[in-house]
């Protein structure tokens, strides 16, 4: 089998293994680019349409250098009917640069519907270009494209600075298809459009569902045992979030108060903004899955482009479950933790954007006159790492405590460097049913070098992971790139 993801080894049968925090390859062994985009369900084929910038290349050749390329190169198709495995269809809209219709300065937030009356499948685009700005469309009598360009819609009725902000469509489970979105400048309102019944062409006028003066992108939806969720990011500059959504059981509303959807504070979504969801519809049950987008320039959230996970319901409110590696099924529509799961949350200190003290998913305990937690510039494999140090002498802790473990045998692994010279300095685990192991680390550790922790055996189904350090002035350690696997 020609894996699409690293180690895609398959739990039974009909599942297969999803990995998370790679670059994801498809069935010819070349990378994915498709960001920004959208999964369009004909049949048993799901088919992924999303952007190729030019930008994306250079984060793949090298992914700790911060680039800001965001040029249009291809809208992309991949196909799959099992969501792992991924067939590259081709570039079906390719950048011009000769004043034809598809010369662009920016295409993204590509979606896609199924017309039955004009059998045509179209894509819908945010679009920037010598044709105005607004939403673009595009049609083809296949899945697969060539799509040809129709038309720039530079105005949407009931809309605050008349376009979209961000934006995807949705295909709701009577055949219709609408445009959720937030307006441009500022993104404060989120708005449901339908799209011209006739042939999806048009976004019909607006209707406002939400407002929130902080704004939101990433605007996505999806619908869950009759209740539409409408989600969407903080305004980062194309960085990671935790998610926020508003729910009802009519697409126009009225919504719910807006809440974080569970567990995405915890690491910013799996250091993602949201993107895009996918309804998994199996003999056996529906999994929603959450895509969320990596972006930050093209560089410094973590390794790969495209981060899926599932989510779980308790009763209408969903949570995610932000995992590095799972199983999914999609002729049953179910999912199961794969076994080399890495249960740590934002493990390499990625989802933070900038220098602070507090960090995503972890705790700090300190006894010193200022804070000696910070995370800091120079990680192991991306940007940033969590490091103890201070100008007096100081005592200090960064943990994290999982919970909802599957009782076992775990491995923690961790990277470190430290100047060395501490009282005491050490990486432990304690928490877990058993007695503390620690791992030392006060002596001089001048390059990354990664330290384990075996035969950590778990019987209360939680753990405490932690750096620890009793230190004196101009002491420092740090820490990277977390992992703990069930055996």
């Amino acid at each position: 089998m020609m894996a699409c993801f690293i180690g895609g080894t398959s739990a039974s049968a009909a599942s297969q293994k999803l990995t998370n925090d790679v670059f994801w390859k498809d069935t010819s062994g070349n990378p994915i680019y498709s960001q920004g985009g959208g999964v369009l369900k004909v049949g048993s084929k799901y088919y992924w349409y999303g952007v190729k910038y030019n930008g994306a290349v250079t984060y793949y050749n090298n992914p700790t250098s911060l680039n800001s390329d965001a040029s249009f190169n291809a809208i992309t198709c991949y196909s799959s009917t099992d969501l792992v495995n991924w067939k590259f269809e081709g570039n079906v809209v390719t950048a011009a640069s000769d004043g034809s219709t598809w010369d662009t300065d920016w295409v993204g937030r590509i979606g896609a519907a199924y017309n039955s009356t004009t059998q045509k499948y179209v894509l819908v685009m945010q679009y920037q270009g010598p044709n105005g700005k607004g939403t673009a469309f595009a049609t083809s009598s296949t899945p697969t494209g060539a799509f040809t360009y129709d038309h720039v819609q530079t105005t949407i009725t009931n809309v605050v600075n008349d376009r979209t902000g961000d934006q995807a469509v949705f295909n709701d489970d009577d055949g219709k298809a609408y445009l959720v979105f937030s307006n441009a400048g500022g993104r404060a309102n989120v708005y449901i459009s339908p799209l011209r019944t006739s042939d999806y062409l048009n976004v019909e006028p607006a209707t406002q569902i939400f407002n929130v003066s902080a704004g939101r992108e990433g605007n996505a939806m999806f619908k869950y045992n009759g209740v539409y969720y409408v989600c969407g990011s903080d305004l980062h500059g194309w960085n990671a979030s935790q998610t926020y959504c508003i729910s009802s059981t009519n697409i126009y509303g009225p919504y719910s108060s807006e809440f974080v959807m569970g567990n995405t504070n915890k690491d910013f979504s799996h250091v993602t903004q949201t993107g895009l969801f996918v309804n998994v519809q199996g003999t056996a049950g529906t999994t929603i899955l959450f895509g969320g987008d990596r972006w930050s320039d093209f560089a410094g959230n973590g390794i790969g482009y495209n981060q899926w996970m599932p989510l779980s319901f308790n009763g209408t409110t969903p949570s995610m479950n932000s995992l590095s590696e799972f199983n999914i099924d999609a002729a049953t529509g179910t999912w199961s933790t794969s076994s080399g799961n890495n249960y740590v949350l934002n493990p390499s200190y990625e989802a933070d954007r900038v220098s602070q003290n507090s960090l995503a998913g972890w705790q700090t305990w300190t006894n010193a006159s200022t804070n000696p937690n910070a995370n800091v510039l120079g990680g192991h494999s991306g940007r940033w790492a969590a490091k103890q140090t201070g100008s007096a002498a100081y005592s200090a802790t960064r943990y994290q405590d999982i919970t909802n473990l599957p009782n076992g045998t775990y491995t923690l692994k961790t990277w470190v460097k430290s100047s060395g010279g501490q009282t005491s300095a050490y990486i432990y685990v304690s928490n877990y049913g058993g007695s503390e192991l620690r791992y030392n680390v006060n002596s001089v550790i001048s390059s990354w070098m990664q330290i384990t922790i075996p035969n950590i055996n778990v019987t209360n189904g939680s753990v405490r992971i932690a750096l620890y350090s009793v230190a004196n002035a101009g002491n420092w350690v740090s820490a990277d790139d977390w992992s703990l696997i069930k055996n």
